[in-house]
């Protein structure tokens, strides 16, 4: 990676705190040099608690926490808005809970020096989903809707292990999008591939956590759904 490049890593936290502090320490340990914003929705098990004390420690980490429980898709568009008010060049998301390996970071930045937008993907050759059941089912089967309905050449929509080239991606902002919950991913997607920019996936090995608890609640499905007919007609 080009020393010149400014490269800030962001999650979001709702009652992590089990996870927080090795995911930050394991991304520390990836030798690239980067910074770190965490956005906490006021977690009810102090999750930003332990962030706070590792900011005595480490000088590259940001921590914004919210006054309450304002959503996935809001805390990505601050996320972006941050990274281009300070003048990142590489914005990489990925989730707290350590179902995204920070091992992988390395790849994502070396695929941002050529992609405008780089995904991590589960169900390409050389990517492995290691969720079970009705959640493996509706993860697969969805995002192969998603690739039929919408037209686009990607074979994942929904994980949130992403990166942007903020340089790249001079005409487009994560403010254009719409759709809230877990469809923003998918939206992301589509407003990415309107606007012409290719859509670079590289293979991810994707974990079940191990500590907490999943958060994504069933009426995201079928909000999901509805969201896909949508964009689908304004493809």
């Amino acid at each position: 990676m080009s020393i010149s490049k400014k490269v800030l890593i962001f999650t979001a936290t709702y009652n992590e705190s089990e996870n927080i502090e090795d995911l930050i320490y394991s991304i520390q340990n990836q030798g690239s040099p980067t910074d770190i914003l965490i956005i906490d929705d006021n977690s009810p098990d102090k999750t930003y608690e332990k962030i706070i004390k590792l900011q005595s420690k480490f000088k590259n980490i940001y921590l914004n926490k919210r006054n309450g429980k304002l959503g996935l898709d809001s805390a990505h568009k601050e996320a972006y808005q941050f990274a281009l008010n300070n003048n990142y060049n590489y914005l990489i998301s990925m989730d707290a809970d350590f179902s995204h390996d920070p091992k992988e970071i390395g790849t994502f930045i070396s695929n941002l020096e050529k992609y405008p937008f780089v995904i991590g993907s589960r169900y390409v050759v050389g990517g492995k989903c290691f969720m079970k059941g009705r959640r493996l089912f509706v993860s697969k089967y969805g995002n192969k809707l998603m690739k039929l309905l919408l037209r686009i050449n990607c074979n994942e929509f929904t994980t949130s292990y992403r990166g942007f080239n903020l340089d790249m991606l001079n005409n487009f902002h994560l403010n254009m999008i719409t759709s809230k919950g877990y469809s923003f991913f998918m939206g992301t997607i589509h407003a990415i591939s309107k606007l012409g920019f290719p859509i670079k996936e590289i293979p991810i090995t994707f974990a079940d956590r191990k500590k907490g608890y999943s958060k994504i609640p069933k009426f995201e499905i079928f909000r999901a759904l509805k969201n896909l007919i949508i964009l689908s007609i304004l493809r």
